[in-house]
């Protein structure tokens, strides 16, 4: 095995190369927090019955999770309200749609609820906010730093680690704990969260929106779809809370309190 001597770096490198790169991505993530905190749209104030409608499953939701907090009557009185109201759809901000829910109908188009698409819009600039800024740092780094060793780890590493801590340098000698200065951009583009979250709190943008990598661009607040069928919603609902059973978890506290510090 042929043995390759160890590397000395010039401290050029570290001053000129390595920190610029760091301090660069930093404000450039901030920017990009701040640039899409402008890009986003105000959320639509919702009417009292579009709020009333969304809330009521919330409610509902809340009693099956909740209900083993208050006594039997309470759970009860409010599991028979409920159950009453979501069949009867007294919640549906449109009773005309309950008037005529036996009529077949179309599937419900997302695109054509407001709501829907200004989240999508709002997906959209986020995505550009990202997509732009990375485009350029890369470009920047790999015209003016390509092929530049930057730094060694402290700690080995298998040959596991090194397509991705070597990315643009064709040395497969080289020992894999050496870090190239494309590698050192993408550690830096997925390590800089908690950087993020100490200057800027938690749930920035600043992140380049890894974040919402899993997110469903047509999610809308409360967890619902645009278009959803709401009286379906609220039929499903009111079969979860008659399935669901009440175990009284404060039956008797005062005396098991007294008890337990006698």
């Amino acid at each position: 095995m042929v043995t390759v001597p160890d590397l000395v770096l010039d401290p050029s490198l570290r001053d000129w190369v390595l920190f610029p790169i760091l301090l660069v991505m930093i404000l450039v993530g901030i920017l990009r927090h701040y640039i899409t905190l402008l890009l986003q749209s105000p959320p639509k104030q919702l009417d009292l019955l579009a709020i009333r409608e969304q809330q009521s499953l919330a409610r509902g939701a809340s009693l099956r999770s909740n209900g083993k907090l208050i006594p039997p009557t309470s759970f009860q009185s409010r599991k028979i309200y409920l159950i009453q109201a979501f069949k009867e759809g007294v919640f549906l901000k449109d009773q005309e749609a309950l008037k005529n829910k036996d009529e077949p109908k179309a599937p419900p188009n997302p695109l054509s609820d407001p709501g829907g698409m200004d989240q999508m819009m709002n997906m959209l600039k986020g995505n550009m906010a990202m997509i732009v800024p990375q485009t350029l740092l890369m470009s920047w780094i790999n015209f003016f730093f390509s092929g530049f060793i930057l730094m060694k780890l402290p700690f080995p590493l298998t040959i596991r680690f090194k397509s991705i801590l070597q990315s643009g340098v064709a040395t497969p000698e080289l020992d894999v704990r050496w870090v190239s200065s494309m590698s050192w951009y993408f550690l830096n583009l997925f390590g800089l969260r908690s950087v993020y979250d100490i200057i800027l709190g938690s749930n920035n943008s600043a992140g380049g929106g890894m974040e919402m990598a899993g997110m469903n661009p047509g999610m809308m607040a409360g967890g619902l779809q645009p278009g959803q069928d709401m009286y379906k919603l609220y039929l499903s609902e009111a079969e979860n809370i008659e399935l669901t059973t009440h175990e009284y978890l404060l039956e008797d506290i005062e005396d098991r309190i007294l008890e337990k510090y006698e």
